[in-house]
């Protein structure tokens, strides 16, 4: 009898005491990549932590008791790993940890204050975060900046796998797996200037290559032709005239000579003519 009330009251005990952790698990919400969207509508407040942050140790239990207020409060309590999740560390700029977020209706606001339970409720609750200038549409996490930011920090954490994956499980060389990202980086690098050049020449097609060039051009070339025509024209009757104009003038001399040596046959002189 005694054993068996033993073992209810411990199973008891466990129940009490695995609850709030179960209900901290339910109130603290969890972002990734996938459901970050979700944080655009509503109220929300957000740590950004790694598990190796000191700092970050120290304010998950506050944290986690700040989260069991959310419901009552009517705010979404969450967190995110940026170990875990790269891509959102890139679209929010984490350059501190911890760092927090209020996020309104999609205007997101860094909180800058102290961090306790009584302090982030205070904030919520006087509408503190009504005092700080929200974070600009252009560095939103919404933003084509910030999406492309994202997807950098995304290609960063995927070539650091590849370079631990080819390090440690294929046991090639840091300087081998250095040299393998140099010749892809080099011959990506051709690959998209390749790309870019047939796509500028598609949009930006060459005069020289449309079909209109030589029908533009055909009118001024025939003009040009036709003014070396006439040109050659006006030489050809040019040579023309001094060809017979000078035929002419052998003639005469010729007429005058022979006509000289007859007045000499006949004994007149040129001064009696």
């Amino acid at each position: 009898m005694t054993a068996g009330v033993c073992v209810f009251f411990a199973l008891i005990a466990s129940h009490v005491m695995l609850h709030p952790a179960t209900a901290k698990s339910a109130n603290l919400r969890v972002i990734t990549d996938e459901n970050w969207e979700e944080i655009l509508t509503g109220e929300w407040m957000i740590e950004f932590f790694a598990p190796w942050c000191p700092a970050c140790q120290q304010l998950q239990t506050a944290w986690n008791e700040f989260a069991e207020w959310g419901e009552d409060i009517g705010v979404n309590i969450a967190k995110v790993d940026v170990t875990e999740q790269p891509g959102l560390s890139g679209r929010f700029i984490i350059t501190a940890l911890p760092t927090i977020y209020h996020c309104k209706d999609g205007v997101f606001r860094r909180y800058q204050g102290a961090r306790s339970k009584d302090d982030f409720l205070s904030f919520l609750d006087e509408k503190k975060w009504e005092s700080i200038e929200p974070v600009s549409s252009w560095f939103g996490p919404s933003s084509i900046l910030m999406s492309a930011m994202s997807a950098l920090f995304k290609l960063s954490m995927f070539i650091r796998h590849c370079h631990n994956y080819l390090t440690e499980q294929l046991g090639v060389p840091v300087w081998g797996s250095y040299g393998i990202f140099a010749l892809a980086t080099l011959f990506s690098g051709l690959a998209l200037g390749l790309v870019l050049v047939f796509v500028a020449d598609f949009v930006f097609p060459s005069r020289r290559f449309s079909p209109d060039y030589y029908h533009r051009k055909q009118p001024t070339g025939h003009v040009r032709l036709q003014q070396s025509e006439d040109e050659q024209e006006a030489d050809g009757e040019e040579e023309d005239d001094e060809d017979e104009y000078g035929d002419k003038a052998e003639v005469w001399k010729r007429m005058d000579g022979a006509d000289a040596l007859r007045r000499r046959g006949v004994g007149v002189t040129e001064e009696d003519t």
